[in-house]
């Protein structure tokens, strides 16, 4: 076997322990708050909280700039006091969150850190707590974590990890189209998956949906955001999260299947390389081209003198 097939071996192998298992990174634990009352998940009740979630592109709306909460240090400030200096990327999580909040911060640094922008100088980044039982000790953690993995000195400022009342909570989430749903069981939230640019006066100014989010595209709209400047609707693929059932010790919902499923379509689609790689490399072998080729090589020997 030649290197090129070794390397794309290794990919695949590569690729299905991904798909497989991944561990957490440094961040991207849950914070407990508490063990979650054990209570068997109701299909009927999932199904209610799933259709009242969305996340309506509402480009244009204006953030509310009065609404209050509380940073990572512990301290009270507004959604204006964090704005108005440059645009900022808004993440809308719960700290508790077992799997997907995890991945839409994981997925939004790993867009941020090789963007030619820095948050702290260009743009800022606001990860707002849904959950009002979230607290700045939770915060700070988070911050922490997702500070380590972006690993670009000097952004401290430029990230903030907010948590508040209800109600700002609501107002926020009104704004900018973010509808998520709560069980009361088990404390855990219905949400979709994706992030908004805003602009520096607090408009919503572009959605990316999902887990993974272009890095040129997002540097785009910060820039656009910058000049006031909003984007236009895209489509949304809205990947859902919800709660713990801790009589199977497992999540209900599917994002698990679905990352499994994109990992798993990975893993098929380096297999297809691998088979196309390796029948063409038998092809270009003596006497391994096709019958076409054998029939046409014999008719030429064939042809020679004295025939």
């Amino acid at each position: 076997m030649t290197a090129a097939p070794r390397r794309a071996l290794a990919t695949l192998a590569a690729a299905l322990l991904a798909a497989s298992t991944t561990a957490p990174a440094s961040g991207d634990e849950p914070v407990a708050l508490g063990t979650p009352p054990a209570t068997v998940s109701d299909p009927a009740s999932f199904a209610g909280a799933a259709s009242r979630v969305k996340f309506e592109q509402k480009l244009g709306s204006q953030v509310p700039l009065g609404a209050t909460f509380v940073d990572e240090e512990g301290s009270e400030t507004t959604l204006g006091a964090c704005l108005g200096k440059r645009p900022a990327v808004l993440a809308l999580v719960f700290h508790r969150c077992p799997l997907l909040c995890n991945q839409v911060l994981a997925g939004l640094t790993r867009s941020l850190k090789p963007m030619p922008l820095q948050a702290g100088v260009d743009f800022d980044v606001l990860a707002v707590s849904i959950d009002p039982e979230d607290t700045p000790e939770s915060a700070a953690k988070k911050k922490a974590g997702y500070l380590e993995r972006y690993d670009r000195p000097g952004s401290e400022a430029g990230w903030k990890f907010l948590t508040g009342r209800k109600e700002s909570i609501d107002a926020l989430c009104e704004a900018v189209g973010f509808s998520y749903s709560r069980n009361p069981a088990t404390g855990q939230y219905a949400h979709a998956a994706g992030i908004v640019v805003l602009t520096p006066g607090g408009q919503a100014a572009q959605y990316f949906f999902g887990i993974d989010y272009p890095t040129k595209e997002v540097d785009a709209a910060i820039r656009r955001a910058a000049e006031g400047r909003t984007g236009s609707k895209i489509a949304a693929l809205l990947l859902l999260c919800y709660d713990y059932d801790s009589a199977t010790g497992k999540y209900t919902l599917s994002i698990v299947r679905a990352l499994r499923a994109f990992g798993t379509l990975t893993a098929l689609s380096l297999g297809l390389y691998l088979f196309l790689m390796f029948r063409r490399e038998f092809r270009g072998r003596p006497g391994g081209g096709d019958a076409r080729g054998g029939d046409a090589g014999a008719a030429a020997a064939g042809d020679g003198p004295g025939t």
